[in-house]
């Protein structure tokens, strides 16, 4: 079964199908999604690709090269009504935003400390019967930064796929795809998966 939602895709100015199915953990109503797609539609962005009707699935965002990705991502997750948590900074939830960014799906980390944090997500995988976590495996916004290998250990260990989610700043496209499923050999698909995002303009500078 699936529950359709629509989104406009401006291109061609045309508006197309986008399924998202009941596997799939959601979260708001279609007054959320209205005006998130009604954001989308005045930043000029679409979204592409398939979402694979899964309830657990590691997600992979790149390029990261700017603080707007987090804000383009909330509007596209929102648009589609799906309940997705990702990862960030522990500086970032201080204070009275803090509540925001919890409700929001976010999940502090801090750097400076070895938290086990690979281990734990995976826990967490197990214990939930859905769950979507989007990681950005560069960590950073410098550009040349080699991607940390944690969401491939993670997807390794808690038996799920992956999804690269692309963000295409120079054809304004969130595209998500294909699904890709980890053989166990880190180096071979990690450089596959970094392939797909190849030439990628990210907001501040094209992926290589």
């Amino acid at each position: 079964t699936q529950n359709n939602v629509w989104l406009p895709l401006f291109k061609n100015r045309e508006v197309v199908q986008f399924d998202i199915g009941d596997a799939l953990p959601r979260r708001g109503n279609r007054y959320t999604r209205s005006i998130a797609r009604s954001i989308l539609a005045l930043m000029g962005w679409q979204i592409d690709g398939e979402f694979p009707n899964l309830s657990k699935i590691v997600l992979a965002g790149a390029p990261h090269t700017s603080n707007w990705d987090m804000v383009l991502g909330m509007v596209v997750i929102w648009a589609l009504g799906l309940e997705v948590f990702w990862l960030a900074k522990k500086s970032i939830f201080r204070g009275p935003r803090g509540r925001l960014m919890y409700w929001l799906g976010g999940i502090p980390v801090n750097r400076q400390v070895s938290q086990g944090l690979v281990d734990q997500t995976i826990s967490e995988y197990k214990r939930r019967e859905k769950y979507l976590l989007i990681i950005l495996p560069s960590g950073t916004r410098t550009k040349g930064a080699q991607w940390k290998a944690g969401f491939y250990h993670i997807a390794i260990g808690a038996e799920v796929p992956i999804l690269p989610v692309k963000f295409d700043y120079g054809n304004k496209v969130m595209a998500f795809g294909p699904l890709f499923q980890p053989t166990g050999d880190v180096a071979a698909d990690i450089a596959r998966l970094h392939g797909h995002f190849v030439g990628t303009q990210g907001k501040n500078w094209r992926q290589v």
